[in-house]
């Protein structure tokens, strides 16, 4: 997530202030839901009272899943637990086996709380009950509260059930003509990024604190998508009047349109003694030039979606060539380095593609190629049923394809 992290132990003031008591709260305003209370292995859509942005995308409606996480997605498929998730404390719980066991949530319209209250391990029942909740702020900020912790989340057992603490986003792509099988329509999820948790800082009254951080999806023009100090990397589609850096839930829409030649819109960049100018070649400003004050500093990159764009600082300044035998050494032996280098790169690349510096080149890869994201059938042995808000269960419901 673009965010920054605190983390809160039992000593500290803030863990209690971030906690929300939804035993203080009038009854009307907590729901307990009936079939995630009752059931292993469910998931129910809530309807939110308000967007909550998360990765720069603003949703209306979650699904919460028995074990103890909250799904983002958008098409719901029965590898909930894979990507695209809110979790807290994603393991093997069983709210079923308790009466004392429930699954609660509260909206004020500026805060939606979910709460898994005295919830306990599948077949580990006699080892305690877990409390612990997810509260998503209306600005973005997400705080995972842990009031009860008896097991250390190192020695749950992830053979059953995923046991997982973090956040995660994935965008989905269908699969070109040339990968097509039987189903013409088959979906492909990649997670483009995920943050996860120490596990060990996880005890009983700890906290922690997700703040974000803005994004380019957040820019509405052309000048600010290129010029605001707030982001880096971001480039301008006009043709969908989007902001983006490619790497996103839109990213099958923005490879559609060709947006990636459209960000190079920016085709020249001058560096001058107090200003850089660029000009971008939108229909919003055609030939018009967008004045920017240099840096302060050099400008850092996000460590989750940015990256910087390979444009020149300017025409190089011509001298006369001196041919001689060390110049032309050091000439080889750059090249050489660099050769060596570009290797060690594409190495890093294939072999890391989560970290955000490989994003620029990954983007441009042909057929959208990026191996290690892409999620397979493994048995879906923590598969999902999802229920309806009304109560009644829908077997096996799926709205897009089986588990990749």
């Amino acid at each position: 997530m673009p965010s920054r992290k605190d983390l809160f132990g039992p000593t500290d003031r803030r863990t209690e202030d971030l906690w929300v008591d939804l035993n203080s709260l009038h009854k009307s305003q907590v729901r307990i839901h009936g079939i995630l209370s009752n059931t292993h292995r469910q998931a129910a859509r809530v309807a939110l009272s308000f967007d909550f942005p998360f990765y720069g995308h603003y949703l209306r409606q979650i699904i919460v899943a028995t074990g103890g996480f909250i799904f983002m997605g958008e098409i719901t498929h029965r590898m909930l637990t894979a990507t695209q998730y809110v979790a807290p404390l994603m393991a093997n719980f069983d709210p079923s086996f308790s009466k004392n066991s429930t699954v609660r949530y509260s909206d004020n319209g500026n805060l939606f709380v979910v709460q898994w209250d005295k919830v306990r391990l599948k077949d580990r029942e006699t080892e305690g009950a877990f409390t612990f909740q997810a509260a998503l702020h209306k600005n973005g900020n997400i705080i995972f509260n842990y009031r009860d912790v008896p097991v250390p989340v190192e020695k749950m057992n992830s053979t059953e059930h995923p046991v997982k603490v973090g956040l995660s986003d994935a965008f989905m792509s269908f699969l070109s003509s040339t990968q097509l099988s039987a189903d013409p329509k088959r979906r492909t999820i990649y997670e483009y990024h995920r943050v996860e948790i120490d596990t060990t800082k996880i005890v009983s009254r700890s906290a922690f604190e997700f703040i974000p951080l803005p994004t380019c999806l957040q820019h509405t023009s052309c000048e600010l998508c290129l010029t605001s100090n707030l982001t880096t990397g971001c480039g301008w589609c006009n043709t969908l009047q989007r902001c983006s850096d490619g790497i996103d839930r839109h990213r099958q829409e923005w490879l559609d349109y060709n947006c990636p030649e459209e960000v190079r819109c920016i085709i020249r960049v001058y560096k001058r003694e107090t200003m850089t100018i660029f000009h971008c070649l939108s229909s919003h400003s055609r030939g018009r030039s967008l004045s920017l004050k240099p840096p302060l500093a050099t400008p850092r990159l996000s460590f989750l979606f940015s990256f910087r764009s390979d444009l020149q600082t300017g025409p190089p300044k011509h001298k006369g060539i001196t041919e001689n035998t060390a110049i032309i050494a050091g000439v080889v032996a750059a090249l050489a380095l660099l050769v060596a280098l570009t290797l060690l790169a594409v190495y890093y690349i294939n072999t890391h593609p989560t970290v955000a510096p490989p994003f620029y080149l990954m983007q441009r890869r042909t057929n959208n190629y990026w191996p290690s994201m892409k999620f397979r059938n493994q048995g879906c042995h923590s598969s999902y049923a999802e229920v309806e808000l009304g109560g009644h269960e829908k077997e096996g419901f799926i709205e897009a394809e089986q588990c990749c």
